[in-house]
């Protein structure tokens, strides 16, 4: 088919990119490699996006459902989607070119990436060795295998403060660490964390290692606090599960041309327009003060709206 704009990856910003664009009678395919939604999936409780507060007898919608609901809202007002992955991409004149994992191409004059970002390591030993026998990335997928286990998480942001509260609803031996002296979550969410009886929190420390046989059976533990207690102290603890939540890195590989900031992620103006004219950016991939499934959902209903706007100015 003729494409007017190509959105790269289905997470909330560009489902929700989706949505915008084909109500704006343009004609919008979305690229996705794996499951629409995509971090949002991981979500336990999508407590705090606005309006879905739930009721006495159905709690708050979960990332997956409130996923399901943006894909099925894209597809129903045009959207078209393919499950593939995009090797790579290039302007020539006004028109993009995408080479796909099947080895076939789509055109468009208009292109959104909105391919999010990866979750972080920290690369420490036995970290890719365990992945899957232990260590984990991901508490709602893997958290029910460790039912009343002993579970570190490692991370002070949004993710590990609220992974951990899902993890604490599974075992009372849930510890938190965090190489920073305070977190870096939203306040709320930190407040709750700290006061879960569930969950241990042990500020200035850091997974230094983790050890196990067939499986995760402890981890080191390093004191990194600059209290001028013990700084660079270790010790073993058993430990059943390890759940990472280190940040994330934006997945901007695709377009190596465009302004990005010292982190990787790419810089736009208001109209989330890059460097590059035609290529709109929108969510986790995009710098931002605020990483949140709203703000992705934002910046994906302007970046279309701005990729429309734009389309129309080459049409003359």
């Amino acid at each position: 088919m003729s494409i007017d704009l190509i959105i790269i990856g289905a997470g909330p910003a560009g489902l929700t990119a989706a949505q915008y664009g084909a109500r704006a009678n343009l004609k919008v395919l979305v690229i996705e490699q794996l499951a629409p939604g995509g971090q949002a999936l991981l979500i336990d409780v999508l407590e705090n996006y606005p309006g879905n507060v739930g009721s006495a007898d159905a709690p708050p919608k979960t990332g997956f459902e409130f996923s399901q609901d943006l894909h099925k809202q894209a597809e129903s007002f045009g959207a078209q989607f393919l499950s593939e992955s995009v090797l790579s991409l290039k302007r020539e004149g006004n028109l993009f070119t995408l080479a796909l994992g099947n080895g076939e191409t789509r055109t468009a004059p208009a292109v959104i990436l909105a391919t999010g970002a990866q979750h972080r390591t920290l690369d420490v030993p036995g970290e890719a060795e365990f992945s899957g026998r232990g260590v984990s990335y991901c508490a709602t997928c893997d958290g029910p295998f460790f039912r009343n286990k002993k579970i570190f998480v490692a991370g002070g942001g949004d993710a590990a403060c609220d992974e951990a509260q899902y993890l604490s609803r599974l075992s009372s031996q849930v510890v938190l660490v965090h190489r920073r002296d305070h977190f870096r979550a939203q306040k709320a969410l930190a407040e709750r964390t700290l006061h879960n009886p569930n969950i241990e929190v042990r500020f200035n420390t850091r997974i230094k290692e983790i050890r196990g046989g067939q499986k995760v059976a402890s981890v080191i533990l390093e004191r990194t606090g600059d209290d001028g207690k013990g700084i660079g102290e270790t010790r073993e603890e058993a430990a059943d599960a390890v759940f990472i939540f280190a940040g994330t890195i934006p997945q901007s590989s695709l377009v190596p041309d465009t302004a990005k900031d010292e982190n990787g992620y790419i810089i736009t103006d208001q109209k989330m327009a890059s460097s590059v004219p035609g290529l709109f950016i929108a969510g986790d991939v995009r710098a931002s003060p605020f990483r949140q499934v709203v703000v992705a959902a934002a910046e994906g209903a302007i970046a279309a709206h701005c990729a429309a706007e734009y389309i129309d100015r080459l049409n003359g």
